[in-house]
């Protein structure tokens, strides 16, 4: 298996920890990522709101890199993948649009390139009865609350690969790791990713509500496969505890992280020293730190 790897911004910055546990578990799994030489950020968040062809023409550029290694692309990102999804099925459905944006990049793109987002790719095409049959570890029924965010899920005829209301598939991957994933309402509602810096007080309050509610549900930890969600639940939890008053302590994992422990991986191999809740008591009450 062998895939185009666009990273977009997070995973070279904010969410390196990200990129070095998808690094060390596709190693693992035998998937071949060749990055996107030269690839450039895809617009999100900022360029759909600012001009009508910036957000088309952004990703595209690097859909066309894509199209002449004549691979697949993976995106890591759950608002990459959004634009990137987007803005194949715009030029599709609108071919006026689509000669406008291959007029600016001097292309003949035809919106054809399939993009995936990582999770399909790992839970969907490589398949959970495989990473069983690799896992070394399990979870020891760690309870787990499973954060999709929403724009992996909106819109869904455009961008949803599982049920866009209530999907299951990193329900179904950590309940494979021998995990107890547990069912809660907020599965795909926002965190606020947009208005990290215009409207921080929003995400404050967005935060809070999706931190409590996997607190009262007994979640010992959450898994997101996000950059800006896990950004958003790890790094303002503490800020979202002095301003509400309370304590959470709630490690959130990526979901490449929690995968990669039970493929036998190292701490070291997966970033979780970069997170910034401290995940290390969990897992060594699971016998998992290693």
């Amino acid at each position: 298996m062998k895939y185009a790897y666009y990273p977009g911004c997070s995973l070279h910055s904010t969410a390196s920890d990200y990129q070095q546990s998808i690094d060390s578990v596709f190693q693992r799994l035998s998937i071949e990522l060749e990055e996107i030489a030269d690839w450039t950020c895809c617009g999100a968040s900022a360029a759909h709101v600012s001009d009508p062809l910036l957000p088309l023409v952004l990703p595209v550029k690097d859909l066309l890199k894509a199209e002449k290694m004549g691979l697949e692309v993976v995106a890591p990102c759950a608002a990459c993948y959004n634009r990137m999804r987007q803005a194949n099925h715009k030029l599709r459905e609108n071919a006026q649009l689509r000669q406008k944006v291959n007029q600016i990049l001097q292309a003949d793109y035809r919106a054809q390139v399939k993009v995936r987002h990582i999770s399909d790719v790992v839970v969907n095409e490589y398949g959970l009865e495989a990473i069983a049959r690799l896992r070394q570890h399990d979870l020891q029924g760690m309870k787990v609350v499973c954060y999709y965010g929403c724009l992996a899920a909106r819109p869904q005829k455009i961008v949803a690969f599982d049920d866009a209301v209530y999907p299951s598939y990193l329900d179904r991957l950590i309940r494979t790791l021998g995990g107890e994933p547990i069912e809660w309402p907020f599965k795909t509602e926002c965190c606020g990713g947009s208005f990290s810096v215009s409207k921080k007080e929003v995400v404050l309050k967005l935060t809070h509500d999706l931190l409590d509610m996997a607190q009262n549900l007994g979640a010992e930890a959450m898994v997101v496969d996000c950059p800006l969600c896990q950004f958003n639940l790890d790094f303002r939890q503490e800020e979202v505890e002095k301003q509400y008053r309370v304590r959470y302590a709630l490690p959130v994992f990526y979901f490449t992280q929690l995968l990669g422990i039970c493929l036998g991986l190292r701490g070291e191999a997966l970033g979780l020293k970069k997170l910034n809740v401290d995940p290390f008591a969990l897992l060594e009450r699971k016998n998992l730190q290693f």
